[in-house]
């Protein structure tokens, strides 16, 4: 049940395939798309790649935990997270929704 994933070289050459260009300006093309996303998420908070989903800075509230080795209550300080959320037309397509 074990299936490849795709690696960073075959997405490189299937992307220069697509767009007639070489893989070393595919690669350029990747690599400033990731770097374009951290800047955008950095400084606004949210990065759309459109049709699959989004780049979100998210402020985690301050919270009681606890330390599953001894039981005792420990306080989890407020911070930030990145999440990605998918967008419905990518979710529905990989997994189509339940027929009522």
């Amino acid at each position: 049940m074990a299936t490849q994933r795709m690696t960073q070289t075959q997405l490189v050459r299937s992307l220069a395939e697509a767009g007639e260009v070489s893989n070393k300006q595919a690669r350029s093309i990747i690599d400033h798309l990731g770097s374009l996303a951290v800047s955008e998420v950095k400084k606004n908070g949210v990065f759309v790649l459109p049709g699959i989903g989004r780049l979100v800075r998210v402020e985690r509230k301050a919270r009681m935990g606890r330390n599953p080795a001894t039981g005792e209550s420990i306080k989890i300080p407020a911070k930030k997270v990145v999440k990605f959320r998918v967008a419905k037309a990518a979710k529905d397509a990989i997994v189509p929704p339940k027929k009522k």
